[in-house]
């Protein structure tokens, strides 16, 4: 096990490696795996586009701190290691800020996708679960020392932002495009269909 020495009243300590909570670890690496789960179960264009909105605003995240290039906090929790990447936005907070503004966005103002159930608590329950979700995860990062209040407020805003720009692309007229090339996909998995039914 690894560990790391720190002083205390009777000389050197031996404390051991800090470990994520696994609640706080459940949370933080579900929501790939949800948003994955939820494309494969839809095969929506708009969730497709949605996931790549969070894949370009990671993206966007990466190259702004390398120009600002703001260290993160001195603060580190004993026996844990500091990242080497710099604090300036926060790529958790931006990342999950973004997936609650669009989720919330998507569930007040686009229709409700064929696949999923044409009811009232379809739009509500998303952003009951999403954004208390999102609120936890980007307060984390200041709770595990990995970034400032600041850096943290700047990844939100940035996210919240970007949320409404990739959101406003959309139903500007890209999800035309995005309907055609849904009908196309379900057209070919038809036409495979009736391909091995017919061997």
């Amino acid at each position: 096990m690894d560990v790391h020495a720190h002083g205390g009243p009777l000389g050197d300590v031996e404390a051991p490696a800090w470990k994520l909570p696994w609640w706080l670890r459940l949370l933080d690496k579900s929501v790939t795996a949800l948003s994955t789960c939820f494309f494969l179960y839809t095969q929506s264009s708009g969730v497709a586009y949605f996931g790549s909105g969070a894949i370009a605003c990671m993206l966007v995240v990466k190259i702004i701190k390398k120009m600002i290039r703001q260290e993160r906090p001195v603060m580190q929790r004993p026996g844990k290691k500091k990242k080497k990447t710099y604090g300036m936005p926060s790529t958790h907070s931006t990342t999950i800020t973004y997936y609650a503004t669009y989720i919330l966005l998507a569930s007040v103002y686009l229709p409700i996708h064929h696949t999923l159930p044409q009811s009232s608590i379809t739009r509500i329950l998303p952003p009951l679960v999403v954004v208390p979700w999102a609120t936890v995860i980007a307060l984390s990062r200041i709770w595990l020392g990995h970034h400032t209040l600041s850096q943290v407020s700047a990844g939100c805003t940035l996210g919240f932002g970007f949320a409404w720009f990739w959101f406003y692309q959309w139903t500007s007229g890209l999800n035309r495009y995005g309907l055609e090339v849904e009908q196309m996909w379900h057209s070919l998995l038809a036409s495979r269909n009736d391909s091995l039914k017919g061997i």
